[in-house]
């Protein structure tokens, strides 16, 4: 891979802005990329990968198959990767513990190698987000793992499909049966999967890798086949748009007013976020390139619930409750997917915000103004949310800890600032 940019300083300067105006482009969707990049694993030759992200995730997954003797060569927001016909089957700690979503090259090393060595993961901290779904669904299409010194090493004779029912509809878990059933022997169906756009994009990057991935009904049906090969485009295969970094802009326009085309953002995979969005008072028009938003004056307060896809993403819900923050009325939060994903919200009562929690409700009474002040960025899309409060407070707002909003935003920093805002980095 080439060599990586210098470190950026770990602090975000926030300033109140007035209404933002104009254009941002939409990245590829950090939740997409890094399987569609873990999917390579499964056959030998030079993938391509178009769209992708500038964020320090994308690079710790360079280094992560580079440690398993792929080749990774990035070029502006391309990335070809070389996947040689032997590798390296063991996911290095210093890595995976940095990225719990490293865990999906379990699936495609037992399918083409019948064996992984992948060390527990790491990444945000949300609390407890237990892999046994996982294993249990790759056991049921014949691995064994066991578990000893921080790794999960697993083995695989010849997978055989077989109907596997995930307990809850676990974007992971049914990433890593898709990928490690394409390869297996006979139909695989998944029963409860995960439904979410990226899941789409996966299914149909395997699809043009030769997989036959499909619905049957409300049912995942994969039929395994002999042999996969690289995606063959000259362009390589185009990440879809990220529609958190979309909902990240949304929540912006919404604090700090204005008009902003989202260019290449897909509303239809934002569906209950902007049915939300609009009955808190933004105005949203799916167009041509991407989504319009729009928002003149004080927004108004609104329940809101995580779930599952096609529910409200829990990613997008720290870009909601900052908007409660200074909305009209108020608004009760309620958190189904992960425990402990409230704990931004004391950065925010630093700000100011009148929010108290309980269990996994929040109850977020609207202020009229927020009041800058040093907070710090717990993980990926609570820091930007915390970015966000910034532009609509009074003063000055530093967001230290900025390196976690680098992990799933290209220049938030300078995208913010081309629409107007004061926002710096230093």
């Amino acid at each position: 891979m080439d060599a990586a940019a210098p470190a950026q300083s770990d602090t975000i300067v926030a300033g109140r802005t007035g209404a933002l105006e104009g254009e941002v482009q939409i990245a590829g969707a950090k939740n997409s990329v890094l399987k569609l990049m873990a999917a390579c694993l499964l056959a030998e030759g030079r993938h391509s990968l178009a769209n992708v992200p500038d964020i320090s995730d994308v690079s710790l997954m360079c280094e992560l198959l580079e440690a398993m003797g792929v080749t990774v060569t990035r070029t502006d927001h391309r990335l070809a990767i070389d996947v040689p016909a032997e590798l390296n089957t063991s996911a290095p700690y210093h890595l995976v513990e940095r990225m719990r979503a490293s865990i999906v090259v379990l699936g495609p090393l037992l399918a083409r190698f019948g064996e992984a060595r992948v060390a527990l993961p790491g990444g945000d901290d949300f609390g407890p987000r237990p892999i046994d779904m996982h294993l249990r669904a790759l056991e049921s299409l014949g691995a064994t793992f066991s578990t000893a010194h921080g790794d999960i090493s697993g083995t695989a004779g010849v997978l055989s499909g077989a109907e596997i029912v995930l307990e809850y509809p676990s974007v992971g878990a049914t990433e890593n049966v898709l990928m490690a059933a394409v390869r297996a022997k006979g139909r695989t169906l998944i029963v409860n999967p995960a439904r979410e756009p990226e899941i789409g994009d996966l299914m149909n990057f395997l699809n043009q890798m030769g997989a036959q991935v499909g619905w049957a009904g409300d049912r995942l049906a994969i039929d395994g086949v002999e042999h996969m090969s690289p995606v063959r485009s000259d362009d390589g295969y185009r990440v879809i748009a990220d529609r958190i970094e979309a909902a990240t802009f949304l929540a912006a326009v919404g604090m700090c007013g204005g008009s902003v085309l989202l260019r290449g953002a897909v509303a239809d995979h934002m569906t209950m976020l902007t049915r939300k969005l609009t009955e808190m008072g933004l105005h949203i028009v799916e167009d041509a390139a991407g989504v319009r938003a729009t928002a003149g004056g004080r927004l108004s307060s609104a329940d809101v619930s995580t779930l599952p896809y096609p529910g409200l993403a829990t990613d997008c819900k720290p870009f909601l409750v900052t908007m409660l923050t200074t909305a009209s009325g108020v608004g009760i939060v309620t958190e189904n997917i992960f425990m402990g994903r409230f704990r931004y919200i004391d950065e925010l009562r630093r700000m100011g915000a009148d929010i108290r929690t309980e269990g996994h409700h929040a109850v977020v009474r609207g202020a009229e103004r927020l009041s800058g002040a040093p907070v710090r960025a717990p993980d990926i899309r609570a820091g930007a949310a915390l970015v966000v409060a910034g532009l609509a407070a009074d003063g000055e707002t530093e967001v230290a800890d900025a390196a976690h909003i680098d992990r799933g935003y290209e220049d938030l920093v300078g995208k913010l600032a081309g629409l107007g805002a004061a926002i710096s980095r230093h």
